[in-house]
């Protein structure tokens, strides 16, 4: 299935939200293991039906971790009976957690692996983990160096540089891509992350995807590229770019909007160099296939995208839960909740978090599969 770029969704209003600092996604993996519980809506959506009682764990993605606060807050707001509990513990950890069979649905960056499905069909009586996407935001790619505040690069060129084949500012590739810049002699410091990270996983399935030429290692949330240097955290890399002069790394935005970094622009091939922004990873967002089978939602993003205004730079992060086979204590609220953060209450509250909020046919495909969950 194509999703056209003409239906993708329009920016929700809503209401504004008391939330400071760093507003999007928060780093995958090591950035925060805190109990969710942070700030959210004085009332309750009324579009919230409640569903089941008692105590609903989860876990996972740690990139969830502020849309998770807010929809864990609102729910509780109107399902009094149901206490839900997200650890924001990681990807990895969280699908862990999840086939040993300790959680009701997991969070993560990137869609299970084949042997993670096989091995959830333990869990899943009579059925396997699925995945349903949830929430998008954009990756940064945040600089710093000296005289240079409007940066454009592309694919090949940001390949090159995080694989050492391009080691200085004033390299005939990048003058080409800005021709009115004054590009100094100056050495570029290239940041990866030290720890595991979904994030990694997908700004490297990005380079593989748009510049297999030039990016010759294979997608994953280990660092492979040569060179560079490693810091832990989307918070270690971003702040080493802030002291560092040369420096350039990956992270979310908001790590790039709450140190004041200046972020590249990506030359796609489309009229203009695209900005990282959370309207652009929609667009992008609603440029992905269906690559999952039957109710499998899993998205293919299209990392060479040409459309006008698409950040291709994007991650899409899901939950997992059985299609079949959940546990019968849970499967109403875990229905409920999961319908309700699908559902345009939900995705609403995102934007002013810094997320994208899907696009909406992809959001009426994964509240339909809800629906389904048995």
């Amino acid at each position: 299935m194509k999703l056209q770029r003409k239906n993708r969704v329009r920016a929700l209003a809503v209401g504004a939200l008391a939330v400071s600092g760093a507003l999007a996604l928060t780093a995958c993996g090591s950035d925060d293991t805190s109990a969710s519980g942070g700030t959210g809506t004085s009332a309750a959506p009324a579009s919230i039906k409640c569903e089941g009682k008692g105590k609903l764990r989860a876990s996972g993605s740690s990139a969830q971790k502020n849309a998770m606060d807010v929809w864990v807050q609102n729910y509780a707001g109107a399902c009094k009976d149901t206490e839900i509990n997200y650890q924001p513990t990681g990807s990895g950890a969280g699908i862990t957690t999840f086939l040993q069979g300790q959680t009701a649905f997991a969070g993560s960056d990137s869609a299970l692996k084949p042997e993670e499905v096989a091995k959830s069909q333990k869990i899943c009586k009579g059925g396997q983990a699925i995945n349903l996407p949830m929430v998008g935001g954009p990756i940064a790619v945040g600089y710093n160096v000296p005289g240079v505040d409007n940066l454009v690069l592309d694919a090949p060129t940001l390949a090159k540089i995080f694989d050492a084949q391009i080691t200085n500012w004033n390299d005939a590739a990048i003058k080409k891509l800005n021709p009115g810049a004054s590009l100094p002699d100056l050495k570029i410091q290239a940041f990866h992350r030290s720890d595991d990270s979904g994030t990694t996983d997908n700004f490297t399935k990005y380079l593989k995807g748009a510049a297999p030429d030039a990016w010759k290692h294979e997608p994953a949330k280990t660092w492979e590229g040569k060179g560079g240097q490693a810091a832990s955290g989307s918070a270690g890399v971003s702040s080493q770019v802030k002291q560092t002069s040369g420096a350039i790394s990956y992270f979310e935005l908001s790590y790039a909007t709450a140190g004041k970094i200046p972020t590249v622009k990506i030359n796609t091939g489309a009229k203009a160099p695209v900005d990282a922004t959370v309207d652009n990873a929609s667009k992008a967002i609603a440029e992905a296939k269906q690559t999952g089978k039957g109710d499998d939602l899993a998205l293919q993003l299209n990392y060479a995208t040409k459309a006008e205004g698409a950040y291709p730079i994007t991650l899409v992060t899901y939950e997992i839960a059985c299609d079949k086979g959940n546990k019968a204590a849970t499967l109403p609220a875990t229905k409920s909740f999961l319908t309700y953060i699908a559902g345009k209450d939900g995705q609403a509250a995102l934007k002013d978090l810094g997320y994208a909020p899907l696009p909406t046919e992809i959001a009426d495909k994964v509240r339909k599969t809800v629906a389904t969950l048995a």
